[in-house]
């Protein structure tokens, strides 16, 4: 026989003749069993390398805005929009009473929203006392005191005997109200003026017997307006039933019910102008039989005009209402803006809004945050009062609240499901329909968000025109916080952006890893297999012999 060549040398598959192999039942069964596991490992392993998987990087965020945006859709379900104010502050400054892209909406006790209430303008800018009034109150008090210091049971009882009832309910503590006390004191006075004037007219040409004590009586009989004041000092309980929120507030009643709260100039003139608009509008309401003579509150108006020595006449006032610190033209925009709101205040009719059905206030937009560490708030204040901190409840449910463009997690939502992992959405807007109520005073909760970036780079992503390619996810916690009985408590949201971005990638395998998991998979089940049959095959000899 020849000599192999020395190609031949290397053969790893060998043969061994056929007759020498045996065939057995448990061979057969386990060459079953292992094409059969072939063919199923193989059918994972194709449909695993057609199948692609999402796969998440991390790395610094090389963002370069300055600054990110924050949506937000909040209702403060026991804070009337007049007071309700957004703050933002962070290391780099701080943003008070924040109106730009806000608005506001007035909500009543079920959470439902009547009207539009208007932009999230800046408060009114109101004269907080008369500089006619030159006197101290004390010097006001020398002849007595005309304005009628109330408590729960001689409000009641001045509320029944007087068409129209105009209280000041004030803090001793409150700086506007201190300043407002002497003008208080002058506008009764002014009243008691006019009931005066009354009187005489009527008793003109006639002989009276009134004493000195009776005279004065009689005079306060034809008071137009009763003049009173309440300290919530003394009398707390009496403020928390009217449902004070800020001092001063200047409430008028009619017929021993209220009627309306004045938010104009704290001047005598002023005042006595709005309280003859609303005499006005009360005749208006009767039937035209009534009757019924008025209060002669226009007679008051005019004597203050006299006693303050202004020659504007009511017709003036009502077409150009003054403005603090403004004199002149009322030609600029914002100057006929300010006009027609004072008009409507001094006019508005009752029946188409009412201030105490609508507790409530739905704050909606957006801010422009600062890219470092700090917070937003949603508090109660007013530059024409002080705020009552026991009365401010800031219980808030969140409609919305998401960082960044809100096109970009719309587009997401457009192109498919399969280019982010599950619930990624979810984490963007983590606080929607959340609810967060307060059942104490000196309360609030408070928001912790950790914001993070992720990039939308993925080619499946089709953002709609204009829309950012990045989102902001969001991890928040939230708790229950206590204040100070002098601090005003605050919605506060505080956030942090995260230096590490996140980014998803579609991951899939490329063709020698499938060839090579393939060729694993047909040799490690024949060699398993083998082992097994060889396994079974030495037990079972063993019994036999």
């Amino acid at each position: 026989m020849p000599a192999r060549p020395w190609s031949n040398a290397l053969d790893m598959y060998r043969k061994v003749p056929t007759d020498l192999l045996e065939g057995t039942r448990r061979g057969s069964a386990m060459s079953y069993l292992c094409i059969l596991s072939m063919a199923l490992l193989a059918y994972l392993e194709t449909r695993a390398f057609f199948t692609t998987s999402l796969a998440k990087d991390l790395a610094l965020d090389a963002n370069r805005d300055s600054r990110v945006r924050v949506n937000f859709n909040v209702t403060m379900m026991d804070l009337k929009c007049d007071y309700a104010t957004i703050d933002v502050v962070s290391v780099l400054g701080t943003d008070q009473n924040v109106t730009q892209h806000v608005t506001k909406f007035g909500v009543d006790a079920e959470g439902v929203r009547k009207r539009f209430a208007g932009r999230n303008k800046q408060q009114d800018d109101v004269a907080h006392f008369d500089e006619q009034v030159k006197e101290t109150i004390e010097e006001l008090h020398e002849n007595g005191e005309d304005a009628v210091s109330l408590d729960p049971q001689t409000l009641t009882f001045a509320r029944n005997e007087n068409e129209f009832l105009f209280v000041d309910f004030y803090a001793s503590w409150c700086s506007h109200c201190r300043d407002l006390a002497p003008t208080w004191e002058v506008l009764a006075e002014v009243m008691m003026d006019a009931a005066s004037a009354k009187l005489n007219s009527k008793i003109e040409g006639r002989e009276h017997e009134y004493s000195e004590k009776d005279y004065e009586e009689a005079v306060k009989l034809e008071l137009p307006v009763f003049i009173g004041k309440v300290d919530c000092v003394s009398h707390q309980a009496l403020c928390m039933e009217q449902n004070i929120r800020g001092y001063p507030t200047l409430r008028l009643f009619h017929d021993g019910k209220y009627y309306a709260d004045y938010r104009g100039h704290r001047e005598v003139v002023e005042m006595t102008h709005w309280l003859t608009n609303m005499e006005e509008r009360v005749q208006k309401e009767k039937p035209k039989d009534d009757g019924e003579e008025g209060s002669g509150i226009s007679s008051a108006d005019n004597i203050a005009r006299d006693r303050m020595g202004v020659e504007e006449s009511r017709e003036d006032m009502k077409q150009a209402p003054r403005r603090p610190g403004r004199r002149g033209s009322t030609d600029s925009p914002e100057e006929k803006e300010w006009v027609e709101k004072m008009n409507r205040h001094r006019t508005r009719q009752k029946a188409e809004w009412n201030d105490e059905e609508h507790p409530g206030c739905q704050l909606s937009g957006f801010l422009m945050l600062d890219r470092a560490p700090g917070h937003f708030r949603i508090q109660a204040r007013s530059i024409n009062h002080d705020i009552a901190a026991h009365m401010t409840n800031v219980s808030h449910e969140i409609h919305h609240l998401s960082f960044g463009d809100p096109g970009a997690v719309k587009s997401l939502e457009r192109s498919g499901s399969d280019i982010f992992p599950p619930g990624f959405i979810e984490s963007t807007t983590p606080m929607d329909g959340n609810v967060y109520v307060t059942h104490n005073v000196h309360e609030a909760h408070h928001h912790y968000l950790k914001v993070i970036t992720t990039e939308l780079d993925h080619e499946d992503y089709k953002p709609s025109m204009g829309a950012s390619r990045r989102a902001y996810t969001v991890l928040q916690s939230s708790q229950l916080s206590f204040f100070r009985n002098d601090i005003v408590p605050e919605a506060r949201f505080t956030y942090d952006l995260s230096p590490i971005a996140v980014s998803f990638r579609k991951k899939s395998r490329r063709w020698y890893d499938y060839l090579t998991s393939l060729m694993a998979i047909v040799g490690g089940t024949f060699t398993i297999f083998g082992i097994l049959e060889s396994g079974v095959g030495a037990v079972s000899g063993k019994k036999r012999r």
